[in-house]
Formats: structure tokens, sequence, C-alpha cells
């Protein structure tokens, strides 16, 4: 057994899967998720686990090269801005209508479902190579 890091056998499973420009959503609860994607739903209550903590605990185990969110998140959910805000800093944030966003998700190769209730906490990684 694993003695740090990840411990969902999940979600390891699904980042070993990844490889160079595949894509991985990270999203809230209500995110309506289509058939397609490796999807590993972690939501346990609202709020937990929490975007943050899901998404934080992701950027340590992979690189990630750029990052894709719904524009309509400055608009209303601070928390969710100033987040990808200092984890992303511009330009590597790029800003999509909330629509596209899910039409991308489609397209994602991993899925990962927060417990997270508050609107528009979605990004897109999309992964990139540590050399």
């Amino acid at each position: 057994m694993k003695r740090s890091g990840i411990l969902n056998r999940h979600l390891s499973a699904g980042i070993a899967l990844l490889g160079h420009t595949d894509t991985v959503m990270v999203c809230d609860a209500g995110l309506p998720i289509p058939d397609g994607p490796f999807v590993v739903d972690l939501a346990f209550t609202a709020g937990v686990p929490s975007f943050e903590r899901v998404l934080t605990g992701l950027l340590d185990e992979l690189v990630v090269e750029a990052a894709t969110a719904a524009r309509e998140v400055r608009d209303h959910n601070p928390g969710a801005t100033a987040l990808l805000d200092r984890l992303f800093p511009a330009p590597a944030l790029d800003l999509v209508p909330h629509e596209e966003l899910k039409t991308m998700t489609a397209r994602a190769r991993l899925v990962v479902r927060t417990g997270e209730a508050r609107p528009y906490a979605n990004v897109l990684l999309r992964c990139g190579v540590p050399f």
C-alpha cells in the first residue's frame, strides 16, 4: 500500500494512464459528466473533498502545461477565481464559456469529481512532460 501521495486506487490508476497532452477535468459535484472519460468520483458530502484540496493534490502528482476554466467563474465564484489565479498565473489559465468547457469535458481522458458545492469550480488540466 502507498505510504504517501494519492491513496485512492482509482485516482492513482487514472493518473498512471495519462500522457502528454491528455486532459483531466477537475470538477464540482454539479458538472454534468458525459459518457466516455474515465471518472473518479471523490464526492462524499457537500464540500468534501473540496475543489482546492483535490486540485492541489493532483498538481503535486501531475505536470500541467495549461489550464482552462469557465469564464463565468470570475462573476460567480470569487473563491475559485482566487485559487485558479494563484495556481495558474496569467497567461497560464485560459477562460472559455461554460458551455464550451462542458463540451471539452467529453474529450477528457480523466474526470475527477469533487464534493465542491459552489458553482463553476471546474478546471481542465492539460498534461505536460517532466523534462
